[in-house]
């Protein structure tokens, strides 16, 4: 079957911005893979407050684009917020290397990182519905082989980002993240025209001096605030009560003042924010108690039978999850394809539900091979297992969390939505650090392996229940969610 030029033509513009965003989440995502480690192992952090600063940073990364997505709606455009965004998380990495020698240079650059974060990531989104908003089904597999590209990127960095930590310093480590994203602005700024018939209209107009420096100050200003945020807990919690306040006060304005006609598509996106928000708690623990749990009883080394394959870090074990990505992601899209032709596509609702049963199962491989080893260390093929379900359940929640707001919500709004969305999924990231600290114990460092197994086997199962309470609840939602679905169908053919 031939592919029209107007497919092409949108999947050559798709290129770019995914090319971008793949570098973009090489640069992140090797950071993420050595941050638990780097502050427990070099900054002498306690597990408990490793576990808290590591969710206060993902909070105010995924907290920022609710405001980024806003400038690039009606300021800078999205195409150029993204570019922005990007340039300040090369530099953000490019400090962190220099002021990894004392706390408060950790604080800032973490920062300046959260800052970028919240430009580049809302934009690089709405940039993808742009070039997709016409044709449904070809925007969830955009959205999908999207979330599978991206993850090439990680899943390189996660390997080598430990690796250089190993073998030539944590600064090493953290210049390949500079290096990588500078790379991805190269490419951009090569292949940047064939974006041109898909930016909005304020992507073609000229920054006026004053608007410059007006977003030049709420750097600064961003950038201090989230300083200060990063270094006293106390506030992180009360801004993550405050985040949730406004989150909600903003969708219920948002609602009210939308047309009829969409509402029942806001509320499908509503509560299936809330249902990815929830999936955050679980996936803030590959970065916090999943890395020190492969720190301290899971054996390194890959065997089959007598035959030794290889040893890994225990950072490089967070690199399971986009490599399951990149394996499950194009055979759901062909999956998602062959049903749409058919006409017998799951609506995304049961996806989201079905990817929460994945999650509950992967908790319980980690919790049963923590409560049946015969040893303080489980097997690295428990961790394979484990990180299948995981990233299994990731693609029908957080995977399709774009997609359902590309679909159901009118693209003047698209922007801030998807940062709003960010917003709940951070707040849900500072949760989930909190659910890690049950785990957490004073001078964790010097207790023996069969003593932190026995902790890490009650926060397993602590998080099963969770996830399997969640599957149950969301279930008895269902027939809601589709008679949203049907009437906002219908309201739309009547707009039409």
């Amino acid at each position: 079957m031939t592919t029209s030029p107007s497919i092409k033509k949108k999947n050559s513009a798709f290129s770019v911005v995914l090319f971008i965003e793949l570098w973009e989440r090489f640069g992140y995502y090797g950071m993420q893979s050595i941050l638990a480690l780097f502050l427990s192992q070099h900054m002498k952090f306690s597990d408990y407050d490793a576990n808290l600063l590591i969710a206060a940073f993902g909070t105010m990364t995924y907290a920022a684009p609710a405001l980024g997505g806003w400038i690039g709606d009606k300021i800078l455009g999205n195409q150029r917020a993204m570019l922005f965004g990007s340039i300040i998380l090369a530099l953000g990495y490019l400090l962190l290397a220099s002021a990894m020698h004392y706390t408060g240079g950790i604080y800032i650059t973490m920062a300046i990182i959260s800052t970028g974060n919240g430009l580049f990531k809302p934009n690089a989104a709405t940039l993808v519905r742009r070039i997709y908003e016409d044709n449904d089904s070809q925007l969830d597999i955009a959205f999908t082989l999207y979330y599978m590209a991206v993850n090439v990127g990680s899943t390189v960095s996660m390997l080598l980002c430990p690796y250089l930590k190993d073998h030539y310093g944590w600064d090493a480590a953290f210049i390949a993240c500079f290096v990588g994203l500078v790379l991805g602005i190269i490419n951009y700024s090569l292949t940047k025209k064939r974006l041109t018939p898909y930016v909005s209209q304020k992507d073609q107009l000229p920054i006026p001096k004053f608007v410059s420096s007006c977003i030049f100050l709420g750097i600064i200003a961003s950038v201090t605030l989230i300083t200060v945020i990063l270094t006293f807990p106390v506030v992180a919690k009360w801004c993550v009560v405050g985040a949730v306040i406004l989150v909600l006060g903003l969708w219920i304005q948002m609602y009210v003042k939308m047309d009829f006609a969409y509402r029942s598509g806001l509320k499908i996106v509503y509560l299936l924010t809330f249902e990815g928000m929830l999936y955050f708690v679980f996936y803030q623990q590959m970065s916090t108690s999943l890395t020190f749990f492969a720190l301290r009883n899971v054996d390194l080394s890959f065997s089959i039978g007598s035959y030794h394959l290889f040893d890994w870090s225990p950072g490089q074990f967070q690199a399971l999850n986009p490599i399951w990505i990149m394996i499950l992601s194009p055979l759901l899209a062909k999956l998602y394809a062959s049903l749409g032709r058919k006409q017998k596509d799951f609506s995304i609702a049961t996806k989201f539900i079905t990817g929460f049963f994945f999650v509950s199962i992967g908790f319980f491989v980690w919790w049963a091979a923590c409560f049946y080893s015969s040893t303080p260390y489980v097997s690295s093929w428990v961790m394979v297992s484990g990180y299948f379900f995981l990233s299994l359940g990731e693609l029908l929640t957080s995977g399709l969390g774009l997609a359902v707001i590309a679909r159901y919500v009118p693209s003047s709004m698209n922007g801030f939505m998807t940062g709003s969305y960010l917003m709940a999924s951070g707040t849900a990231m500072y949760l989930g650090g909190v659910v890690a600290n049950i785990a957490a114990r004073p001078d964790m460092n010097h207790f023996s392996p069969d003593k932190t197994l026995v902790i890490y086997q009650g926060l397993f199962l602590n998080l099963v229940c969770l996830a399997g309470i969640t599957f149950v609840i969301l279930m008895l939602f269902l027939p809601l969610l589709h008679k949203w679905n049907k009437k906002y169908k219908q309201d739309m053919l009547a707009l039409k």
